[in-house]
């Protein structure tokens, strides 16, 4: 929370000087970068229970390696399910806030300026684009992994390395971005911007370990109390409304990105 009032300056305060302005030029039109952090936790589904969107796992349960969420009233382990752009927005951290903030002042702005706006939820990030590194807020474990992989170190990751996730190349973020500029979507208009293979942070390390002929990864156990367990996007409404397809699959996608740096030393 110390860097709240950053995240505020730029994401709050920054968004709504723009959508000012923008409705003093009548501009009419909005590509909103936004974020997979909006979510929160993912979409999950039990056996007897139908769909559940959890809260925090809780700290006793992690204490014990439990880490995937549970049934309230039967225990059972729920199953991930892809989450939708019509999921409820739970933020969890500052940042997370923030990018849900700017989501719902370009909502009211569409709604009072009749304009468009289409939001892009990119998901977990990753790449070398032509200015360098990419380097986010919130989906900084590729970069984490790699940079100690260089190192010479092991990848270290939290709970048990089950963690899923959807791994977007830098290159594929670009692609869906000029897509939704060049093509007019009416009203507001949220997307998921995702590679629609998801991985497990395990698989992440793996990958890149390999690709690098580095140490194993170790899986230490520890976490986050505030982490999410899974978090997969489902890119359809994407697929349709921008005829957006990635290309970069993350298998290859993060192999290359853990040479790229250490082919330029």
């Amino acid at each position: 929370m110390q860097s709240a009032p950053v995240f505020v300056a730029h994401n709050d305060v920054g968004t709504a000087l723009l959508l000012a302005a923008m409705e003093r030029a009548r501009v009419r039109r909005l590509v909103l970068a936004s974020s997979v952090v909006v979510y929160g936790e993912g979409r999950y589904r039990g056996v007897r229970g139908g769909v559940f969107f959890p809260v925090m796992r809780r700290r006793r349960d992690l204490d014990r390696a439990m880490f995937d969420h549970r049934a309230p009233r039967t225990g059972e382990v729920l199953t991930w399910e892809p989450i939708g752009e019509d999921a409820p927005l739970r933020p969890r951290s500052a940042y997370a806030a923030s990018k849900a903030a700017q989501e719902n002042y370009a909502m009211a702005w569409a709604a009072n300026a009749g304009g468009s706006a289409t939001v892009l939820r990119y998901h977990h990030v990753y790449g070398d684009p032509a200015g360098g590194a990419v380097r986010t807020a919130e989906s900084g474990v590729a970069a984490k992994f790699r940079a100690e992989l260089l190192a010479g170190r092991a990848p270290h990751i939290l709970e048990d390395g089950g963690q899923v996730r959807d791994f977007v190349h830098v290159r594929d973020i670009a692609a869906a971005t000029v897509a939704a500029v060049e093509r007019a979507l009416p009203g507001f208009v949220p997307l998921n911007i995702a590679s629609g293979r998801p991985i497990t942070v395990w698989e992440v390390a793996s990958i890149m370990s390999k690709a690098l002929a580095g140490p194993e990864p170790i899986v230490t156990g520890q976490y986050r109390l505030t982490d999410v367990r899974h978090l997969v996007a489902d890119p359809e409404r994407a697929r349709h409304a921008l005829n957006f397809t990635p290309r970069i699959l993350p298998a290859q996608g993060l192999a290359a990105y853990a040479t790229s740096t250490a082919d330029r030393r």
